[in-house]
Parts: structure tokens; C-alpha cells; sequence
């Protein structure tokens, strides 16, 4: 049959890859920066924690609502990132709001670096999530909306929205 494999048929390889692909576990979502944001490039960033903040994030406990990331020093920074105190540590727990360095290549650090002086783009922290047991952020080069921009992509989204109900209504109707 062309090729096709069956589910028993894996190799130890296979079924690795199948395994790691499901095991990203999304945390917290910057919602906010879709709707304030033109979204271009998405990277994908390791992120420096200590052992009470990836307790504290595997339990879900995490807020990007005001976060950004900046260039410092041939670094990049993640800022106002709220990770709260994991609850069964201990009195010296880590600061909820402290900037924590995100992991790129060099490369990497510098082209982003360039595009946010160069082109008045800026760093937005789009989703942390779990892989293989390790925390990541995902990383956008985002332009700001103006506040016509917002308004059209609002006007659009009711649009569709409306749309979707005229046909689910209309789908029902019909069945009966």
C-alpha cells in the first residue's frame, strides 16, 4: 500500500520521534501580543530558571501578559515575565518578576539583535511551554499594530464569527 507503516511496525527511532513531538506541554500564552502585534518570525529560545521556577511553571503558574524580551550586553532577557513562588519551597524561593537570560546561538542573538535597532521591530514572548522536559520560550520579531489595525482585525474576527453562526444555525435547521 504505498509505503504506509503500521502502528506496530515502528522503529525504536519512530517511535522516539512520535513520543517527542507529543511532549510539548504549552504553559502560558501571551494573548495579549496577537492582538497588539504584527507577528513575523517565531524562534524557539531556552530559558535559564532556577529549581523552585520550573516547579512553579510545570505547575502552570506563569503569566506573559506584560513580558517582553531585550537585547542586553549580546544577551537576550526575558522581562516582566510573572513566575509565581512555587508554594511547597521554602522562605529563600526565587523573585516572581526577576529577568531571566533566554538560550539562542550567537547567530542567532545577533540577527535579532540587528532587526529590532535597525527596523523599530521588538521582541515579544509569544508562549512558554515544556519539551522534553525542558522550559522554552517561543520568541516573535513583532511590529505594533496602530489602533485602526485592532480595529479591523476585531471587525474581521465578529465577522467570521457571525458567519460561523448563520452557517451553524442554517446546518441545524436543515437536519430538523
Amino acid at each position: 500500500m504505498g509505503g504506509e507503516v503500521g502502528l506496530f511496525e515502528l522503529t525504536f527511532t519512530q517511535w522516539y520521534n512520535l513520543i517527542r513531538v507529543m511532549a510539548i506541554k504549552t504553559v502560558a500564552t501571551n494573548r495579549k501580543a496577537y492582538h497588539n502585534y504584527h507577528i513575523q518570525d517565531r524562534m524557539e529560545a531556552g530559558i535559564v530558571l532556577t529549581g523552585s521556577e520550573i516547579k512553579s511553571i510545570r505547575a502552570g503558574r506563569v503569566s506573559l501578559g506584560d513580558a517582553y524580551v531585550r537585547p542586553e550586553g549580546g544577551e537576550l532577557w526575558l522581562l516582566n515575565a510573572h513566575i509565581a513562588r512555587y508554594e511547597a519551597g521554602s522562605y529563600l524561593s526565587h523573585e516572581p518578576m526577576r529577568p531571566r537570560k533566554l538560550l539562542l546561538h550567537h547567530k542567532e542573538i545577533n540577527a535579532l539583535t540587528g532587526k529590532v535597532a535597525e527596523r523599530g521591530f521588538t521582541l515579544v514572548p509569544l508562549r512558554l511551554y515544556i519539551k522534553d522536559s525542558l522550559a522554552k520560550v517561543e520568541v516573535a520579531l513583532a511590529k505594533g499594530k496602530r489602533l485602526y489595525d485592532k480595529r479591523d482585525s476585531i471587525m474581521r474576527r465578529e465577522a467570521e464569527r457571525e458567519m460561523g453562526r448563520a452557517i451553524k444555525s442554517r446546518k441545524s435547521k436543515s437536519v430538523v
